[in-house]
């Protein structure tokens, strides 16, 4: 995403005004990405004493919670370096998790070894939720012909879905997943979306753009979210943020004592989120996420920087039959003609607010709900001194 803005780089890590157009800097050059780290790191993450205290106390509301049921709580699973080090994590704190993997039929061979090898190696019990391939295709052609920027919601909002369905099935009150402040931050606006959970988005671009009814796929809007956590009392929790996380000691840990495998970079374990980060985003968008990820570990003490800038000045896809594989891979999966996706890799962006939204329905609610206080307040005022 181009700016027109004088061209700046944070002198702390590697975002810059290319790829966020709204960035911010201090006096030293640093964004407020870095900042916005600084700050959720403190709030988040707790080590040492601390961290074995907040710790102590999930597993302890853990077993508390699971008393007479065969599983303490669903860990959600992918395969990736994350979510395998906190199944290895479990056992060593006592944990007898359910394991979900939720297949969106865009595995690929290694992620299934993995998650298989793992799985059996521990001695978890897994549950695999998959995903109506014909609802799930026809959606996410929904998102590729409506062109907006985020076109993993069919299967992240899916996941979430399933996590929480799945916790209320086996009447468990926690479900631990590999998400860490550590190492993943807070991504820049335009990197992602916040319409994970807008199902009046998701439904509409369905809608617009798809050809049949979701009777099975699996979806969670902010409604539904509130009544699983707040009426439920089901919790999702990360307890990475208590251990000492680091991303590279994680991994080999898993090498040593799992036999896992590494993907070489974040999400690549799914055919489709490769492609997508790989080349979707940052042809189509100009974005690469790989500066956001690589940043938050610079933010970490993870990397250095001049190793992240040495990393992002290749493209994504070393292996370029690789590349050309995957684009083979989904376009036959999806459907789709050759000429149709070039259309689309052509095609400009298209924003999410095109559609309706329940993020803007909010908006408006949160605006009246300031102007009624100040009414109220003025109200009051003229009241009290009269």
């Amino acid at each position: 995403m181009t700016s027109t803005r004088q061209y700046q780089i944070c002198t702390h890590c590697i975002l810059d005004t290319n790829d966020y157009p709204e960035i911010v800097f201090d006096e030293k050059g640093i964004c407020n990405i870095c900042h916005t780290y600084d700050d959720l790191k403190s709030r988040t993450v707790f080590t040492g004493d601390e961290g074995k205290n907040k710790l102590s106390d999930l597993l302890q509301k853990i077993h508390q919670n699971s008393k007479g049921k065969k599983y303490d709580c669903i860990l959600a699973i992918s395969g990736g370096t994350d979510s395998t080090y906190l199944a290895w994590l479990c056992k060593q704190w006592g944990l007898n998790p359910l394991a979900l993997h939720v297949d969106n039929g865009w595995n690929s061979e290694l992620a299934v070894r993995n998650i298989e090898h793992v799985i059996t190696k521990l001695g978890l019990d897994l549950y695999t939720w998959v995903i109506d391939w014909e609802e799930l295709k026809d959606l996410q052609l929904a998102y590729f012909k409506s062109n907006v920027l985020d076109l993993d919601i069919p299967s992240e909002n899916a996941l979430l879905a399933a996590f929480y369905f799945l916790a209320r099935k086996y009447k468990l009150k926690y479900i631990i997943t590999g998400h860490n402040t550590v190492t993943e931050g807070w991504l820049p606006p335009n990197f992602t979306s916040q319409y994970k959970m807008d199902t009046l988005n998701l439904r509409a671009i369905q809608k617009r753009f798809g050809t049949m009814k979701l009777k099975k796929y699996p979806s969670i809007g902010f409604f539904h979210h509130f009544w699983f956590t707040r009426i439920n009392g089901i919790h999702m929790v990360s307890p990475l943020n208590y251990v000492q996380y680091d991303k590279q000691e994680a991994k080999d840990t898993l090498l040593r004592e799992l036999g896992w495998r590494d993907y070489g970079t974040k999400h690549y374990e799914n055919i489709f989120t490769r492609f997508y980060q790989g080349y979707i985003l940052p042809v189509k968008y100009g974005v690469d996420k790989r500066k956001a990820h690589y940043s938050t570990l610079i933010c970490s003490g993870q990397m250095t920087r001049a190793e992240a800038l040495e990393i992002v000045s290749h493209p994504p896809y070393q292996n370029q039959q690789q590349l050309q594989d995957d684009r083979e891979f989904l376009i036959k999966k999806l459907g789709m003609t050759a000429d149709q996706f070039e259309k689309f890799m052509q095609t400009p962006a298209v924003s999410h607010e095109t559609f309706p939204s329940y993020l803007s329905i909010y908006a408006k609610l949160r605006s009246a709900y300031r102007w009624g206080k100040k009414i109220f307040a003025n109200s009051s005022r003229t009241l009290t001194s009269g």
